[in-house]
């Protein structure tokens, strides 16, 4: 199988150029992909691309990962509704910095034979003559084709418009990968399908002036069956970076997958054959419940961006939230865990000494509201203390049952929890 049937078979092969799926098939290709360097951090779209690179190298040809610091400073139109704000150049290179970092965890930069390589395009843009662009590179252009371009229409068709910055985008972007196949031999561009204009521009600037092909394949953007973007919460996006989004919400956010999408996000974000995915396509649909998919998704993509050692302890302060016990938790994870469960405070010195009644403690958490009935819940079995079972009304707590000395998690039947703080 080549890296376009593989591509195609996971879905992810939304467009492509006539040649590319013989070359793919055939040759070695040197291929790239730009990521934005609009944050410190990529988020859980950027891995679709990054997989894409990754991919890439898997079947033997040699990626390129090009960080947009010079192209960072005007903004892409694609996709845009209005035009973005330009960043500081030592804005984009703190953001640089952290991105590196992250498709290191994806990319082998010292595989033999074809290591990954990423590049600023910052170290030639930032370098070029306007002159020499206007000459060498505009000449090739011509408006009324620029007009046309989709990303273009919507935003002229818009209340916004678009500035002359980021109109010069597609030149930009082209130009890199003129500059990337004069320096590297790169002959493949790749990316998401909104950036089908900007790879043609590049492809016809390299045969303009180059006499020479090259290709390009675009994936598709990814939404959710229910039609929100992707990888978009309540809580605001989910960020590779852990802390941004802990390893415990990014695990959360992958196990919470629609049972339609799951089979799709299997194919676009690991490593999964066909047939261990068809295996789990098939419990889907017959054992739903079960939600293996998910959690097979969950783990698979938080190992790879988090480590082993950093999935073992979300799925740990998973299953604290089924009833696992509380005490193997550090007090950062138990916070982690509960961030969004009532919570209050009890002053160190009243858990010293013999310590505090647990019925007062779930009185004052609003668990019970008088002790008669905190009694009562109790003696039928209702209440835990850091998910312990507690059926003596005469428990007293003290500092002994406090996770780190920090906390105590209070539990009234299944679901109903309250965390309490120790302070003082």
């Amino acid at each position: 199988m080549s890296l376009y049937q593989e591509l195609a078979w996971r879905g992810l092969v939304y467009g492509a150029t006539e040649d590319a799926e013989r070359a793919l098939a055939a040759e070695t290709l040197t291929g790239y992909i730009g990521f934005d360097p609009t944050a410190a951090s990529l988020h859980v779209g950027s891995l679709l691309p990054a997989m894409g690179l990754a991919r890439l190298q898997r079947f033997g040809h040699t990626p390129i990962a090009v960080v947009g610091g010079g192209t960072g400073l005007i903004g892409d139109p694609s996709g845009k509704t209005v035009e973005r704000q330009l960043l500081t150049r030592e804005k984009v290179q703190e953001n640089l910095a952290g991105i590196r970092g992250q498709l290191e965890r994806v990319l082998d930069f010292s595989a033999p034979g074809n290591p990954a390589r990423i590049v600023d395009n910052a170290d030639w843009l930032c370098e070029l003559s306007l002159m020499d662009f206007l000459r060498d590179v505009g000449k090739h252009f011509g408006v009324g084709a620029m007009l046309g371009k989709e990303s273009v229409r919507r935003r002229l068709d818009g209340e916004e418009g678009i500035s002359f910055t980021e109109f010069s985008y597609m030149l930009l972007q082209a130009y890199d990968f003129l500059t990337l196949h004069d320096r590297y031999g790169c002959r493949l561009q790749m990316g998401g399908s909104d950036q089908w204009g900007n790879i043609v521009a590049g492809i016809d600037l390299i045969r303009r002036q180059r006499r020479a092909a090259a290709h390009g394949v675009v994936f598709p953007l990814v939404t959710t069956a229910s039609g929100v973007k992707f990888g978009k919460t309540e809580a605001g996006a989910v960020w590779l970076d852990p802390a941004l989004t802990s390893p415990f919400r990014f695990y959360q956010f992958w196990v919470q997958t629609d049972d339609r999408d799951v089979v799709d996000y299997l194919k676009y974000f690991t490593w999964l054959g066909r047939e261990a995915i068809a295996e789990l396509e098939e419990q889907v649909r017959t054992a739903p419940e079960r939600r293996e998919a998910q959690r097979r998704l969950a783990a698979e993509v938080t190992r790879m961006v988090h480590g082993e050692s950093e999935l073992e302890r979300a799925e740990r302060a998973t299953r604290v939230l089924f009833g696992e016990e509380v005490v193997e938790l550090e007090p950062r994870d138990v916070l982690d865990v509960f961030a969004d469960v009532p919570s209050s405070e009890v002053g160190k010195d009243q858990l010293a000494g013999a310590g505090l009644p647990l019925v007062d403690l779930l009185v004052s958490a609003g668990l019970a509201a008088s002790k008669g009935e905190a009694r009562r819940a109790l003696q039928q079995g209702g209440v835990y203390l850091n998910n312990r079972r507690i059926a003596d009304e005469r428990k007293a707590v003290t500092l002994d049952d406090a996770l780190g000395g920090e906390l105590l998690v209070l539990r009234k039947g299944k679901r109903d929890y309250h965390l309490v703080r120790v302070a003082g």
